[in-house]
């Protein structure tokens, strides 16, 4: 799904659409085997809860992906971008573990794809015109600055108390 990001705007639209469309089947995958683990086996250890985060991130950059190949949002746009909005807040009712369990470096998977669904946002925004995806991304924004800020800060303390990179 990366590639079309620059690959796009270079010029090498026909590699893009390839590895856009590789990465759309891989992403069916993930999602597939992620809630066959979810639904089927035992819940996730409590350290693992963040990753779930990871949900969001191929919907996210396939939109962005999907509106530099295209050049618009269309309906597949609408989708992909719906699609990223229904996972984030799948994982936000979440949110109420994660201050109950100690930190890991499995937290720092909630950065990247809150940052993928940012400029997801920013990207509808100034592509449809829609002031509200512009407040949703400016909203997006400031909770990843909070959040990677949190990241930063846990990650230091954690480094200073020994508590990280520890067998189980």
């Amino acid at each position: 799904m990366i590639v079309p990001l620059a690959g796009a705007r270079l010029g090498y639209l026909e590699i893009s659409w390839l590895f856009f469309s590789g990465g759309l089947i891989f992403w069916v995958v993930l999602l597939t085997l992620v809630m066959n683990r979810l639904m089927l086996h035992d819940p996730l250890p409590g350290k693992m809860v963040p990753t779930l985060m990871i949900l969001v991130a191929p919907p996210a950059v396939a939109f962005t992906a999907w509106l530099r190949l295209s050049g618009e949002v269309g309906p597949f746009g609408h989708f992909l971008l719906s699609a990223a909005y229904v996972f984030a807040l799948l994982v936000a009712t979440q949110v109420a573990k994660f201050r109950n369990m100690p930190f890991a470096l499995s937290w720092w998977a909630l950065s990247f794809p809150l940052a993928a669904l940012t400029i997801a946002s920013f990207g509808y925004a100034e592509a449809a015109g829609s002031s509200a995806h512009l407040m949703i991304g400016s909203g997006l924004l400031a909770l990843l600055v909070a959040v990677v800020a949190g990241l930063i800060l846990r990650t230091g303390l954690a480094i200073g108390k020994g508590q990280i990179c520890l067998p189980e």
